[in-house]
């Protein structure tokens, strides 16, 4: 590949992660709904024994809904799949595991802390567990993508 065509790659993945940050503000702190308090009585609402909510979400599935337990238990993996993705895009250097994935469970965790110190949604470790999930699964997906690209489409191994 091109020293022009890596370039621009690394450019449209600063454009995607930028649009993609600004998309997840809005969604955890600013779109109504998805469980947040955005009037009346706020008070702290927090959940710190791991798989509690997973748990309930899954044996309540049927109660609180198909689509609520969806969106509660994929929608905090798919919503950082795409940190996992596209992070590996912006540099080399979080193409590794070690720096990605920690990075996303730093940024899950801010935005939990973020979220009970506003009193806006609430702390829940199992947010935090889907959320690094996601990112684990976001960078297997560019590691796995970027192996075909490499060895199908320039014949080059890894």
């Amino acid at each position: 590949m091109s020293h022009r065509h890596k370039k621009w790659i690394r450019r449209a993945g600063r454009i995607l992660f930028l649009v993609y940050l600004a998309l997840l503000i809005y969604f955890l702190f600013f779109a109504e709904g998805y469980g947040r308090q955005v009037s009346g009585t706020r008070e702290y609402r927090y959940n710190l024994v791991p798989f509690t909510e997973i748990r309930r979400f899954w044996v309540y599935r049927e109660q609180v809904g198909t689509l609520a337990a969806f969106l509660n238990l994929g929608g905090n993996v798919l919503g950082f799949m795409p940190f996992g993705f596209l992070l590996p895009v912006l540099s080399q250097r979080f193409g590794r595991f070690w720096i990605t994935v920690p990075l996303g469970f730093s940024l899950s965790l801010a935005v939990e802390c973020t979220q009970l110190a506003a009193k806006v949604g609430s702390f829940d470790v199992d947010d935090i567990l889907l959320n690094t999930l996601g990112v684990l699964l976001g960078w297997l997906a560019f590691r796995l993508l970027n192996w075909i690209r490499r060895t199908v489409f320039y014949g080059k191994k890894i």
